[in-house]
């Protein structure tokens, strides 16, 4: 259900390792929950970034939702094409609905996070709470 490449973090974002650089974004159960994603607040590039801190916020049409960052590092792209089309975050999140890229300072931030199947399970632990 969630792609196996990824690594995941307890407030929904994900985070791809591309080369030098980790590409962030939301993941598919993030914007259902939060339906109609109609406008993205981006960071500036250039801008450090620190794990676990907001870098950006979604407005939805049922919320307004801080996203933070999974690692720590500077922001080296910002997806601006999300700022015309918002809704690449539902239809797309783990493709060209990425929201920014970081270049690490720490390496092992990455070690902390879930992988696809502890994801999933904490997903539907999340699920059965809510129930």
């Amino acid at each position: 259900m969630y792609p196996e490449d990824l690594k995941y973090t307890e407030t929904h974002e994900w985070a791809r390792c591309e080369e030098k650089l980790v590409a962030v974004g939301i993941t598919s159960y993030a914007s259902e929950q939060l339906s109609d994603i109609v406008y993205v607040e981006l960071p500036a590039e250039g801008e450090e970034t620190t794990k676990g801190a907001p870098f950006g916020t979604l407005e939805s049409v049922k919320a307004v939702s801080d996203i933070y960052s999974p690692i720590s590092g500077k922001i080296e792209e910002a997806n601006h094409r999300l700022q015309d089309e918002p809704e690449l975050l539902n239809n797309d999140p783990y493709g060209q609905g990425w929201i920014i890229k970081i270049s690490p300072t720490k390496e092992e931030d990455l070690d902390g996070l879930m992988d696809a199947a502890a994801y999933e399970k904490f997903v539907e632990e999340q699920e059965e709470v809510e129930e």
